[in-house]
């Protein structure tokens, strides 16, 4: 099996990058195949909505890595996406990201109806806010990234699996060994969705 994590945080050493580095590990011991994609270092252009890539399926700005990125999404059976709460959303490159590759995420019929092209692959959802819990969720903090990506991805076609919502960052900053514990049980739960 062939899964893709996509780490959109600019933090290097962040709680998103250490919670996809447990789920990373538990992967790999239950022989996944892994790529690692961190978002910062991506060189990705914004979309000019040209609407072009609808009937071509391509994109017509140069190629850059969003076009490899959805290659890679093409290529595995599952995405884990860890993204960390912007005003209640995900990160402005990770949105650049999706928005230009939308014709290789879902079509559309002749009505103009959304055709999902990802259909029956799997997705885990990892999130990260200063805000303590339970307002990271009340006020729609991580849930807002949750939401977001659920919207970019149930349209995509993939299942969500699991999720996990980690609040108050700013005062607690440290990864917990229960942090541990919830990343390994999101990896076990995504491993057994593609058995």
């Amino acid at each position: 099996m062939k899964v893709l994590l996509l780490n959109a945080s600019p933090r290097r050493n962040g709680n998103i990058h250490q919670m996809l580095s447990v789920i990373r590990e538990e992967l790999e011991d239950n022989n996944a195949t892994i790529f690692y994609e961190e978002v910062r270092n991506l060189s990705v252009r914004p979309c000019v909505a040209c609407m072009k890539c609808r009937s071509s399926h391509n994109c017509i700005l140069p190629a850059d890595d969003a076009q490899r990125i959805l290659a890679l999404i093409t290529e595995c059976d599952a995405i884990v996406v860890g993204a960390p709460c912007y005003w209640g959303n995900m990160p402005g490159q990770l949105k650049v990201l999706f928005d230009r590759m939308v014709y290789g995420m879902m079509g559309e019929n002749s009505l103009a109806i959304p055709v999902p092209m990802h259909r029956g692959k799997k997705a885990v959802l990892v999130s990260t806010s200063s805000t303590f819990w339970p307002f990271n969720i009340l006020a729609k903090q991580t849930r807002g990234v949750i939401n977001a990506l659920k919207e970019i991805l149930k349209w995509s076609g993939f299942k969500i699996v699991a999720t996990i919502e980690k609040g108050g960052t700013y005062k607690h900053p440290e990864f917990t060994p229960r942090d541990r514990r919830r990343c390994i049980s999101v990896a076990k739960k995504l491993l057994k969705s593609l058995s």
